[in-house]
């Protein structure tokens, strides 16, 4: 009988729970249609393009070697596989990989589910899992191919071989290896660790042999696996973690991205990122047992160590968001007159949030690529066709939604590394005044790209360099209904007639 029931197993899960939580990031990944932050394009699949295909643009990250090539190396595996099999279609080189991260937070997904059935019971885990399963935030994220979500997916995993009280799966070198791999992928990714590890090591009655045997080998292995890959795509030996952490925590350079107050993670970063959830996890604070304590003092440390840093962003977040499902998961559990309304209450408001975010805002950006991309496969004879993106820099993806050597060209907003008191980088040179920048940059006529993406706050100002340079608006898409500063609500595509076409109409 026990045979019988374990050939139904997959991932130590019923075969059922694990197909439907698959097909469930399989559509999660499909009606995710929006962009969210540039990382997720330019420091993963742009790279992968440019390791495979030999073009694509590396940010100023790369040439002062602050990324490592660990994540990307898994995108360009499969860019080669297809280019290899001759299927290397901008469809396939866009979604391929964001199916293939939508797999492995399916198996995050699940392994909690397993860690919460041996931890509490079936009823506790289904919670928890229901609770994972409806967050706005990580539908939003969690078939993005961003580091934040290998990030994630690797805590999640890790945390399931973790020494909890109560854990039938605890393995030392399993959890340190996926937190070692996180580290790799992403520095900070050890900043939620840092009181697990210290609790486990405190606990440990073979202290020396957990360092000697478990951690050290791992750790050893790990960054030199880290350090070849970079050798061999850097041409140099360097330690990118260093680089990354003395960057973005010793010298605090990241606010040259935007700076916010220290509270903004307990004012806004957390409430949002929670959504609905948000009451569910204060009460299962103080109705969960002991043991979880832990999780509940990661999520605060996270908090505060992220607080610390002037530049902060919602996903920084995101790898502790799983823990806060477990309190979440408990609050249900105790629940009993109100359950049901509370359950309608988080599926539904979560379910709008999640397809608002992931099919209508901020899908402009995405959307006059495909433009662009379909204008080089239409009109293959167009060799003398270029691109400028006049929007804030890094405002759409790149080459790796393109997939065509058109020449292309955006602001550049690389920050100043070289301590200048008075520094404006380009893009913000050509904001103070765009219409004198462009006659300036402009003043030969035959330097003049085919195609210029602009957000339509912007038409007013430089309306005059369109139509004395025979620009006409040949395109419209919507991006957002929260357009902010430099962001408009559309994107226009100009494009530029010659006098002759223009005549002959």
């Amino acid at each position: 009988m026990r045979g019988k029931n374990h050939s139904r197993d997959l991932l130590g899960e019923n075969i059922y729970l694990v197909l439907f939580t698959v097909a469930l990031r399989i559509c999660n990944c499909f009606l995710v249609q929006t962009s969210f932050v540039p990382d997720e394009y330019w420091q993963s699949l742009e790279v992968a393009h440019h390791m495979v295909f030999n073009y694509g643009y590396l940010t100023w990250e790369w040439t002062e070697r602050l990324r490592g090539y660990t994540y990307p190396l898994i995108f360009a595996s499969i860019y080669k596989i297809l280019h290899l099999l001759g299927k290397d279609s901008v469809q396939l080189l866009i979604w391929i990989p964001r199916l293939a991260q939508a797999l492995l937070s399916a198996i995050a997904d699940l392994r909690l589910y397993s860690l919460m059935k041996q931890l509490e019971n079936q009823q506790v885990a289904r919670w928890v899992f229901f609770c994972q399963l409806c967050s706005w935030f990580t539908w939003y994220c969690c078939t993005r191919t961003l580091t934040n979500t290998m990030e994630t997916v690797l805590t999640i995993i890790a945390l399931f071989y973790y020494p909890l009280e109560g854990s039938k799966s605890m393995d030392s070198v399993k959890y340190s290896s996926l937190v070692a791999l996180a580290f790799i992928i992403r520095p900070t990714a050890v900043i939620p660790w840092i009181p697990l590890l210290f609790r486990h090591f405190w606990q440990e009655q073979r202290k020396l042999d957990l360092i000697l045997h478990r951690f050290l080998p791992v750790g050893i292995v790990t960054l030199s696996w880290s350090v070849i890959i970079d050798r061999i795509f850097f041409g140099q030996w360097t330690l990118v973690q260093y680089n990354f952490l003395k960057f973005n925590v010793l010298q605090n350079l990241g606010t040259f991205y935007g700076s916010h107050p220290w509270h903004w993670y307990f004012s806004q970063g957390f409430p949002v990122v929670l959504g609905t959830h948000l009451p569910f996890f204060i009460h299962g604070c103080f109705l969960a047992p002991k043991r979880y304590q832990i999780l509940l003092v990661t999520v605060l440390w996270t908090l505060l160590v992220y607080s610390m840093l002037s530049h902060k962003e919602f996903r920084f977040i995101y790898p502790v968001l799983p823990f806060c499902m477990v309190f979440c998961g408990y609050s249900l559990n105790h629940l009993k007159t109100w359950k049901k309304p509370a359950l309608s209450f988080l599926f539904l408001s979560n379910t709008l949030l999640a397809l608002y975010t992931g099919l209508v805002h901020q899908r402009g950006t995405l959307d006059v690529m495909t433009h662009i991309q379909e204008l080089c496969y239409n009109n293959p004879n167009n060799s003398a066709a270029s691109v400028f993106v006049m929007m804030p820099c890094h405002s759409t993806p790149f080459y790796s939604h393109v997939h065509y050597p058109l020449p292309m060209r955006f602001l550049q907003c690389p920050p100043d590394l070289t301590g200048k008191s008075q520094y404006l980088d380009e893009a913000d040179t050509f904001y103070q005044n765009p219409l004198s920048w462009l006659h300036k940059e402009f003043h030969n006529n035959s330097t003049l790209p085919t195609y210029l993406l602009i957000f339509n706050v912007l038409e007013e100002e430089i309306s005059a360099f369109l139509i004395s340079r025979n620009y006409e608006r040949t395109a419209v898409f919507f991006h957002t209904h929260l357009p902010e500063g430099r962001t408009g609500s559309h994107i226009y595509i100009y494009e530029r007639k010659l006098k002759g076409k223009l005549y002959k109409r």
